[in-house]
């Protein structure tokens, strides 16, 4: 008989030294959202009837927004208030990050069992709204639910080789669905007016062609600057 014990959904910290590493929900959610966003801007054309042509700025992080229901009689918990407050410890920065003076929170992961929608997805707690719905005789919290909004946190690009400039030592990346030049170029070098660079380093002549598995070498921030 196949195994149908219930795979519970849970919060994981995998950066950041915590005295709590992990989360498990009492209640899988029944719904979550994921938000992207991109930031354009649109010149004014003097005298113009038409807007002038839309320039990238770069891409928002993406977000990740649910409900946690959280009860000590359905397990998952042993404590709602604990629950709960290590939540609101995970929105402050770690500290060992405040000692080195670099203050930033710990880095999470969310995992559902087999579900791989968001396995690349690593994120701060951004926001924690939490209600509580039943206490005890004592007046402890049993069960709560929390809104909670986790952003995606920023990944430092891969060193370069400073040994090699031959192509086959250059990193490359392959661009997926949705993904630009002027994505990669803002990820890549925090400016993406380097597109250009991009383009004419890995020899296309029509950037709005590029299609998603594009392979693209990255050339070192030094070189793109040059080229652009």
């Amino acid at each position: 008989m196949a195994d149908t014990a219930l795979e519970r959904a849970f919060l994981r910290v995998v950066d950041g030294d915590v005295d709590v590493t992990e989360i498990e929900f009492s209640f899988n959610p029944t719904e979550y959202t994921i938000a992207k966003s991109s930031n354009w801007t649109r010149p004014q054309m003097k005298g113009g009837k038409k807007t002038g042509k839309p320039e990238f700025n770069g891409s928002n992080p993406q977000t990740l927004q649910m409900e946690i229901f959280l009860d000590q009689s359905a397990g998952g918990v042993d404590s709602v208030h604990a629950a709960v407050a290590t939540l609101i410890t995970w929105v402050q920065p770690t500290d060992s990050s405040v000692a080195k003076k670099k203050p930033q929170p710990p880095i999470l992961v969310f995992e559902w069992g087999l579900n791989d929608a968001l396995a690349e997805f690593r994120a701060y707690l951004k926001q924690v709204n939490a209600k509580y719905l039943m206490f005890d005789q004592a007046g402890n919290p049993t069960r709560a639910t929390a809104n909670i909004t986790l952003e995606e946190a920023p990944v430092a690009p891969a060193k370069q080789n400073p040994t090699s400039g031959a192509i086959h030592g250059r990193r490359s990346h392959v661009l997926i669905e949705g993904e630009n030049l002027a994505a990669l170029a803002w990820r890549e070098f925090d400016d993406p007016q380097l597109w250009r660079a991009l383009a004419a380093f890995n020899g296309i002549d029509d950037p709005l062609r590029v299609r998603p598995g594009t392979r693209i070498l990255i050339p070192t921030a030094d070189e793109a600057r040059r080229i652009a």
